[in-house]
């Protein structure tokens, strides 16, 4: 399929997007996070023992400021993107993440890998990401050992320390990872 100049420049944007989201993830960068959304973005994330679900940037949020906090360490890699122009505004995508998160309050560290399927709508002529959700491919959740150094914990440094964290419980429902 040919593209037009200003398709090629919005699957750029696009992607542009998605990198800034998991960049800001991995920074606590609430200012970069903070552009990337719809107002009425909607997130399902299915994972190995967990669903989050929610509706709306201050959810969103919240919730990514609270989860990426100074007692976790991430690491997200969005790969192999997908993008589907669906129509002047609209688009949809796919990535395959891989990712890495230590919980220091848990004491384990998850790794894993997932497929993201994006809703992207360009809104005052810019693209913003109108609903995310990945289903998990692979997780594997080890112990953090006295073993493993960290020494470079970034999210230490910027991200909301625990006498600042919120409550995100409501958004998160657990379940048993045998069932």
């Amino acid at each position: 399929m040919a593209y037009t100049l200003q398709q090629l420049s919005d699957l750029e944007d696009i992607r542009t997007v998605k990198h800034r989201y998991f960049r800001g993830i991995d920074t606590a960068d609430e200012a970069l996070l903070e552009t990337l959304f719809a107002d009425d973005v909607s997130v399902e994330y299915r994972g190995g023992g967990y669903k989050v679900a929610l509706t709306g940037k201050a959810e969103m949020l919240d919730f990514l400021m609270n989860s990426f906090n100074a007692s976790a360490v991430a690491m997200h890699h969005g790969h192999m993107p997908d993008i589907r122009l669906t129509g002047d505004d609209e688009a949809e995508g796919l990535w395959y993440l891989e990712d890495i998160f230590i919980s220091l309050d848990r004491r384990d560290v998850t790794t894993g890998t997932a497929i993201y399927r994006d809703r992207y709508r360009r809104i005052d002529g810019t693209w913003k990401i109108a609903r995310t959700e990945y289903d998990r491919i692979m997780e594997v959740v080890q112990p953090l050992t006295d073993a493993m150094a960290i020494t470079v914990h970034h999210l230490g440094k910027v991200g909301r320390k625990p006498e600042d964290c919120g409550d995100v419980s409501h958004l998160i429902t657990w379940f048993d990872k045998a069932a």
